[in-house]
């Protein structure tokens, strides 16, 4: 059996000190939005696209990334984490992996209209705070990242 690899992409939107989170239909947790990066796609443009597309809301990203002066190169923000998922399984062996890059990025607003054709309505997102996070049935890395994007945006907009 191959081992299957795809590389994804994910933003923590933050606006007012709060995080949006999904109910992921087939996984049945909550997520911030994300997805697959496309061939012609850099991550953290799949990022944007992707918070875009769920959410109807244009994210910009906060990136301390130091640049590297490059002559035929350009530096791309850092995602903040780099985590690895497991996805599914064949005869208990891991068949499906995600290699997921994680972004923070403020919105300016709450108001959820999603732009792409198949996405979840606007019903199914939901702004936590770091203390409503730590009391919901959330995942405990989204609980994490959620508390550190909050942290990290709100001192990069001044909140």
């Amino acid at each position: 059996m191959e081992l299957t690899r795809h590389f994804t992409a994910t933003v923590y939107l933050v606006n007012d000190g709060a995080v949006a989170l999904h109910r992921h239909p087939k996984l049945d947790i909550r997520l911030p939005p994300g997805g697959h990066v496309d061939r012609d796609e850099l991550p953290h443009e799949a990022a944007l696209r992707e918070a875009h597309e769920e959410t109807g809301l244009d994210a910009r990203l906060v990136d301390d990334t130091d640049p590297v002066p490059a002559p035929d190169g350009e530096t791309l923000p850092d995602p903040r984490h780099t985590v690895l998922y497991d996805i599914d399984t064949l005869d208990g062996r891991v068949a499906h992996q995600h290699v997921d890059m994680v972004y923070f990025a403020a919105v300016d607003s709450r108001a959820v209209d999603p732009a792409g054709d198949d996405e979840e309505p606007a019903a199914a997102w939901a702004w936590y705070t770091p203390a409503e996070l730590r009391e919901a049935d959330v995942d405990p890395d989204t609980v994490q990242i959620g508390i550190e994007a909050v942290e990290t945006v709100g001192a990069a907009v001044g909140e």
